[in-house]
C-alpha cells in the first residue's frame, strides 16, 4: 500500500513538473495559499473568537514565568544590598583601626602595646601596610558591588516595566475580544431582523376583494344612471320648466296680457323643452 501511494505520488509530481516546468513551485505555493485562505474563510467567526480568547488566556503562564524571574532577581538584589551593607560597615571599622594604628605610629616610640601584647615599630609598620592593602582591596570590591547593584537594579526596573506592559496588553486583548464578540452579536441580530418573513397573503386577498367590490358597485351605479338618462325617445309629455319665459310672465303680470301670438310662445317653450 505504501509503495503504491509512493509510486502515484512520484508519478503525480513528475506529471506536474512536465506541465508547469520551472514554474511548478509558484503554482504549488499559490494553490496552497488559496486552499489555506479558503479553509480559513470557512471557519465560523464564533470559533475564531473563542480561539482568540484561549490564546489570550495562554499568555498568562508566560507572564507568571516572567513574574517568577523578576521575583528571583528582586531576592538577588536584596541579598546584594545586604552584602554591601556588611562590607561597608567592615570598611568603616577597618578605616578606624587604620587611622588609630597610623596615629600611634606617627606619635613616636620604639614599642607599642595592643591587647596585652607588645609590638616593635617594624611589626606595627608591617601590620599597617597589610591592613592598608586589605582595605584597598575591600574598597575596590565594594565599588564593584555598588556597580553590580546599580546594573541589576536597572535590569530589574526594565523587567518590571516590560511585565507591566505585557499585563496591560493582555487586558487590552481581553477587551478587544469582548468587543469583537459584542459586534458579532449585533451583526447576527441585524441579520435575523432583516430575514423576518411575515405571512401577509390574507391581507392581500382582503385588499383584492375590496377592490373588486368597489369596481362592481361603481359599474352598477353607472348602469343605474344610464338607465335614468337614456330613454331612447324625446320626452314630449314632460312640462316645461317653471322658470322658462319668466321675464315675459313678469311683464304680463305687471302690465297685463300682451297682444302677441301665444301660439308662437308655446312653440318656443316646446322647443326649449326639447333642447333640454
Amino acid at each position: 500500500m505504501l509503495r503504491r501511494v509512493l509510486f502515484w505520488g512520484i508519478a503525480g509530481a513528475a506529471v506536474a513538473f512536465l506541465i508547469f516546468g520551472k514554474h511548478l513551485h509558484s503554482y504549488v505555493g499559490t494553490a496552497a495559499g488559496w486552499v489555506q485562505d479558503s479553509v480559513k474563510q470557512a471557519v465560523p467567526m464564533e470559533f475564531e473568537i473563542d480561539r482568540a480568547r484561549n490564546m489570550v488566556k495562554d499568555i498568562m503562564p508566560e507572564i507568571r514565568k516572567n513574574m517568577q524571574i523578576i521575583a528571583k532577581e528582586e531576592v538577588e538584589v536584596e541579598r546584594l544590598s545586604q552584602e554591601i551593607d556588611q562590607l561597608s560597615k567592615k570598611q568603616e571599622k577597618d578605616r578606624t583601626d587604620l587611622t588609630s594604628l597610623r596615629d600611634d605610629l606617627t606619635n613616636g616610640g620604639s614599642t607599642f602595646k595592643f591587647a596585652g601584647r607588645t609590638f616593635n615599630v617594624d611589626q606595627v609598620k608591617g601590620d599597617l601596610a597589610n591592613r592598608l592593602e586589605r582595605y584597598k582591596t575591600s574598597d575596590a570590591t565594594l565599588a564593584s558591588l555598588h556597580a553590580m547593584q546599580e546594573a541589576r537594579q536597572k535590569s530589574l526596573d526594565a523587567a518590571r516595566q516590560k511585565l507591566d506592559e505585557m499585563l496591560a496588553q493582555k487586558r487590552q486583548l481581553e477587551v478587544d475580544v469582548e468587543n469583537l464578540e459584542a459586534r458579532l452579536k449585533m451583526v447576527e441580530v441585524a441579520q435575523t431582523s432583516s430575514n423576518y418573513n411575515f405571512d401577509n397573503s390574507e391581507l392581500g386577498h382582503c385588499k383584492d376583494l375590496i377592490g373588486d367590490l368597489r369596481t362592481r358597485i361603481a359599474v352598477e351605479e353607472k348602469m343605474v344612471n344610464a338607465e335614468g338618462s337614456l330613454q331612447g325617445e324625446i320626452p314630449v309629455d314632460q312640462p316645461a320648466n317653471a322658470t322658462d319665459n319668466i321675464a315675459q310672465r313678469v311683464t304680463e303680470y305687471l302690465d297685463g296680457p300682451a297682444t302677441t301670438d301665444h301660439s308662437t310662445n308655446d312653440v318656443k317653450v316646446a322647443e326649449v323643452s326639447v333642447h333640454k
